[in-house]
């Protein structure tokens, strides 16, 4: 081990143990709010769906919290622990120097890694959705999918990792640069392609059916200046009974999406406030917003590895002696959301500042009472926690929390 070593050792005990300690904090702040609705909810949300809340976030606590643990683990396993210096030697005979050898090198580490998240990902589907009530799939379902998952991952992983390996071989010191572009470029056609190619191997998309509300739904789409290729309804419900609403795709793909259980939780006026909430990120250029901060990271990220894939004390100091493009990739892999985890505080901040944007364009070309008795129903239907414990819910909720969220709306668009 050297320096490095200690530092990255540091960082993961450090992440670890705030994740921990943010989590046990959640889970007894709500704990001690169980028994009493909040007052601004009182009339809307009944104390024994409150108490489901609690229990639904306490039990989701306890389950991430092992999670968490898991994940440290294998990541120190990956590393310090000399897993990625086995699966290296084993692909030895195909030289992983070479393009065709490191592919298959990445290719096997992201198999085993979906294969090692597995077993948590079935126990939250069948065991912890499924006591509370949200889980609708069934076992061959949930099997068929991980296996479209896994193709798919493993067909894109392997066109990007071609990509990648080709350029840090032949592009010159600057190919973290050019490699950069290149994602760009993939980014910015998956978000075209995803409505229309993705989206379907995994759900069912079907025209909106109900006349009176497509008509309201493209009046609002007139009103707001936004032109898309259709307004779809998703059978969400064949997987979860949690529901939501989107927009989705890229240009003339674009598309709006409602969740068919969506549709059976709230009224017209709500589904309208729900859509013009959506609405408002794309009128407040939030998406454009997002991809810029994401360009940037990434960029810094690719320059970062470009530099660190050059250094011995890289390798060295993540566990592995074998220094080779496709090992450093899945050494970025690895280590880039420990160095990300950091930076939760800054991008949550900044993603509840568009939501209080969009709500505040809705209640503009809609209705905030609308809007409210939607976020209410959703919280509800949902059974999301009302009272978050405050630091928690700042560093990691990307929404902020139930009463901010309507009592600046009653405050600005009483």
């Amino acid at each position: 081990m050297n320096e490095f070593s200690w530092i990255f050792l540091a960082a993961v005990v450090v992440m670890t143990a705030v994740e921990l300690w943010l989590s046990l904090r959640q889970g007894r702040y709500v704990a001690a709010h169980r028994n009493e609705v909040p007052a601004a909810f009182k009339e809307q949300i009944s104390l024994a769906s409150h108490q489901k809340a609690a229990d639904y976030t306490v039990a989701k606590g306890k389950f991430k919290r092992a999670e968490t643990l898991y994940g440290s683990v294998i990541l120190l396993l990956w590393t310090l622990g000399g897993g990625l210096a086995l699966l290296s030697g084993s692909w030895v005979p195909f030289e992983t120097g070479t393009v065709s050898g490191g592919i298959l090198f990445f290719l096997s580490f992201l198999l085993i890694g979906s294969l090692l998240e597995l077993p948590f990902s079935y126990y939250k589907t069948f065991v912890l959705e499924d006591k509370f009530g949200f889980n609708r799939q069934t076992p061959s379902l949930f099997i068929t999918d991980f296996f479209k998952q896994t193709v798919l991952m493993l067909v894109v992983a392997g066109l990007l990792v071609w990509v990648a390996l080709w350029m840090m071989g032949s592009a010159g010191e600057l190919w973290w640069l050019y490699l950069w572009a290149a994602w760009m470029g993939f980014a910015l056609f998956m978000m075209w392609a995803y409505p229309a190619f993705i989206a379907p191997l995994f759900n069912k998309f079907t025209p909106l059916e109900d006349k009176q509300l497509q008509q309201r739904v493209e009046n609002l789409l007139s009103r707001c200046g936004f032109k898309s290729q259709g307004i779809f309804v998703m059978d969400g419900s064949r997987r979860s009974g949690h529901g939501n609403a989107y927009f989705t795709g890229l240009g003339s793909n674009k598309r709006i999406v409602f969740f068919d259980t969506l549709l059976n939780t709230l009224n017209e006026d709500q589904i309208e406030a729900v859509l013009a909430h959506e609405l408002g990120h794309f009128r407040r250029k939030h998406v454009i917003k997002n991809m810029v901060v994401m360009a940037g990271l990434s960029l810094l990220g690719l320059a970062l590895l470009g530099w660190a894939s050059a250094e011995s004390w890289f390798y060295q100091g993540l566990g592995v002696s074998t220094e080779s493009d496709a090992m450093a990739l899945v050494l970025f892999m690895l280590v880039i959301p420990v160095l990300m985890f950091f930076l939760h505080p800054l991008m949550t901040s900044l993603s509840r500042k568009y939501e209080y944007e969009a709500d505040d364009y809705a209640a503009s070309v809609a209705s905030a009472d609308d809007l409210i008795a939607a976020l209410v129903a959703l919280y509800k239907e949902n059974a999301s926690t009302l009272t978050p414990d405050p630091l928690v819910s700042a560093v990691y909720d990307s929404h902020p929390p139930a009463a901010l969220r309507i009592a600046h709306l009653q405050a600005n668009h009483a």
